[in-house]
């Protein structure tokens, strides 16, 4: 039995062709898999802050899915990439801290 190197050349090339092909495949589908799973966390976070958010008037405390109340930053901070600044309204000021008021109107 002979055998033709150019046709084994070919096959051999084929083959080795084949299985690149076959690990792109495979690296493509990984790559679709982690981008699902990625847009169904995002589309959680998104059903996570949708809707009616109870949130205490007075203490401005918001009530979770379990029903425990926690401070909004914290509530906001697990559940968005949101970062929080603290400063005093015009409001709160006159009313806390009236000896350091002053209305813009003076």
């Amino acid at each position: 039995m002979s055998f033709n190197p150019a046709i084994v050349r070919a096959r051999v090339r084929n083959h080795l062709e084949l299985k690149a092909q076959q690990e792109h495949l495979a690296a493509l589908a990984a790559e679709r898999e982690k981008i699902i799973q990625e847009l169904k966390s995002a589309i959680e976070q998104v059903k996570t802050l949708k809707g009616i958010v109870p949130i205490c008037a007075s203490y401005k405390k918001i009530r979770d899915d379990k029903g425990y109340w926690e401070q909004v930053e914290s509530y906001v901070s697990r559940h968005t990439e949101a970062e929080f600044s603290h400063g005093i309204c015009p409001d709160c000021m006159k009313e806390l801290y009236p000896e350091f008021f002053k209305d813009k109107k003076d």
